[in-house]
C-alpha cells in the first residue's frame, strides 16, 4: 500500500504529471493513427508515395506543387493518393480523369472541406464555392448564372469595362512618354479589380471615393489571397483548429471584418438610393427582397455579402479549358469579355519591349493560380497616330 501511495504521489507531482500527460497523449495519438490507417487500408485507393506516421506526406511536399505533382504522376500514374495529416487527398493529372471528376461525376465531388481561412472569408462558407451541394447551392448557382453573370448582364456593363481600360491605356501612355518601365501584371490586376468593383456597385460610389475604395480593396484582396493560399496546420489537423497555431484564422477574420464594414456601408447607401445604374449589388438586393421567409432556401443578406466577397476574390481573367456546366462557365464568359479586349487594346496601342539589361523571364511560381515568378516589367512605346487617341 505504501509503494502504491508513493507511486501515486509521484504521478501527481508537477514535473511527473506533465511528463505523464505527454506520454499518454503520444500513446493515444499513436493508437488513433493505427486505427485510422487500419480502417482505410481496406479501401480501394489508388497508389501513392509512402508517408510518415501522423504527418503523412506533408513534409515531402514541394512548394512548386505543379511540378511536384507531375513528378509523382510519372512515378505512380495519372491518379494517386496523398496523406496530408489526417486528410486523405486524391490527385488526378490527366484531362480524361479531370473530365470524369469535374463534369461526369461533378455532383459526387461537389462537396469539399472548407479551409479555415475560406470559412472566415465567406461568412461561414455561405458562398457558391464552399456551400455543400444541395438546395442552397442550386439557389446560389441560379442567382449567379441567371442574374449576376448572364450574357445580357455582362453585356450591359460593357461601358464600365471600356472606361476602366481606357484609363489604364492613358496611364500607360504617360509612363511611355516618361520612358518609365511598367509592371504589366500589376497594372492589369488593378484594371480588373476596378472593373469588378464597378460592376459590383458602380452606381453607388464615384470619383475620389471610388478610387480610395479601390486602393483599400487592392491591399485587402492581396492579403486575403495570400492567406487563402498559405498552408494551414489547422486544415490538416482539425483537432487543433481552436489553437490557431499560425494565426491565419485571426488574420483572416480581421480582413473579413474590414470587407464587411465596406459591404454594410455600400448596402446601406444602395438601399437609400432610388434608380441609378443597375449593378450587381442592386441585383442581389432585389433577389433578397424577392426571397420570402417561407422559401425552402431563402436568399439572405449573408448570401449577398458572401457572393460579393467571392466575386472580388476570384480572378475573372483565370480561364478554364474544361467546359463544365457550372459556375466556372459563367466566369469564363466574364473572362472572355475582359481578357481579349484588354490584350487587343494593349497590343494595338503600344509596341512592347524588355528594358535594357533585362531578359524575358518565363519562370513560373505556384499559387492559387499559376503566375510568373518574377513580374513582367516592360517598356511601352506609343504606336497610334495622335495623342488624343490615348485619352
Amino acid at each position: 500500500m505504501t509503494l502504491l501511495s508513493n507511486y501515486w504521489l509521484t504521478w501527481l507531482a508537477p514535473d511527473g504529471l506533465t511528463f505523464n500527460i505527454v506520454i499518454i497523449s503520444i500513446f493515444i495519438i499513436i493508437i488513433l493513427t493505427i486505427l485510422i490507417i487500419k480502417k482505410s487500408s481496406n479501401q480501394n485507393l489508388p497508389p501513392g508515395p509512402r508517408g510518415l506516421p501522423l504527418v503523412g506526406n506533408l513534409l515531402s511536399l514541394d512548394p512548386d506543387l505543379h511540378t511536384y505533382f507531375a513528378a509523382l504522376a510519372r512515378a505512380h500514374g495519372p491518379i494517386y493518393k496523398l496523406r496530408l495529416g489526417t486528410k486523405l487527398g486524391v490527385v488526378v493529372t490527366s484531362p480524361d480523369l479531370a473530365r470524369e471528376v469535374l463534369k461526369v461525376h461533378d455532383a459526387t465531388f461537389a462537396n469539399r472541406d472548407v479551409p479555415v481561412a475560406g470559412k472566415e472569408a465567406s461568412y461561414g462558407g455561405a458562398d457558391i464555392v464552399w456551400t455543400p451541394y444541395g438546395p442552397e447551392w442550386r439557389m446560389l448557382r441560379k442567382v449567379c448564372v441567371r442574374e449576376m453573370l448572364s450574357g445580357a448582364t455582362l453585356d450591359s456593363v460593357y461601358a464600365l469595362r471600356r472606361r476602366e481600360l481606357r484609363q489604364t491605356i492613358a496611364h500607360l501612355y504617360v509612363a511611355a512618354k516618361n520612358a518609365a518601365a511598367v509592371d504589366v501584371g500589376e497594372q492589369m490586376f488593378l484594371t480588373v479589380l476596378n472593373v469588378i468593383t464597378s460592376m459590383l456597385w458602380g452606381g453607388t460610389v464615384e470619383g475620389e471615393e471610388r478610387a480610395g475604395l479601390g486602393a483599400e480593396f487592392k491591399q485587402v484582396v492581396g492579403e486575403m489571397t495570400e492567406l487563402l493560399g498559405a498552408p494551414n496546420f489547422s486544415d490538416f489537423f482539425p483537432v487543433v483548429e481552436r489553437l490557431d497555431l499560425q494565426g491565419i484564422q485571426r488574420r483572416m477574420r480581421g480582413l473579413a471584418k474590414r470587407f464587411d464594414g465596406i459591404f454594410e456601408s455600400m448596402i446601406d447607401r444602395r438601399l437609400k438610393m432610388s434608380g441609378g445604374s443597375k449593378d450587381f449589388l442592386q441585383i442581389l438586393l432585389q433577389m433578397k427582397d424577392a426571397s420570402g421567409d417561407g422559401d425552402a432556401t431563402p436568399f439572405t443578406i449573408s448570401h449577398v455579402k458572401a457572393l460579393l466577397m467571392v466575386t472580388i476574390l476570384i480572378n475573372p481573367i483565370f480561364k478554364r479549358n474544361l467546359r463544365t456546366p457550372s459556375f466556372a462557365t459563367t466566369r469564363v464568359a466574364m473572362a472572355e469579355r475582359m481578357f481579349m479586349y484588354s490584350l487587343a487594346s494593349l497590343l494595338h496601342s503600344f509596341d512592347w519591349s524588355v528594358p535594357d539589361g533585362h531578359k524575358l523571364d518565363l519562370e513560373e511560381k505556384f499559387g492559387i493560380v499559376l503566375k510568373k515568378k518574377h513580374p513582367l516589367v516592360a517598356m511601352a512605346t506609343p504606336r497610334l497616330s495622335h495623342p488624343s487617341l490615348y485619352e
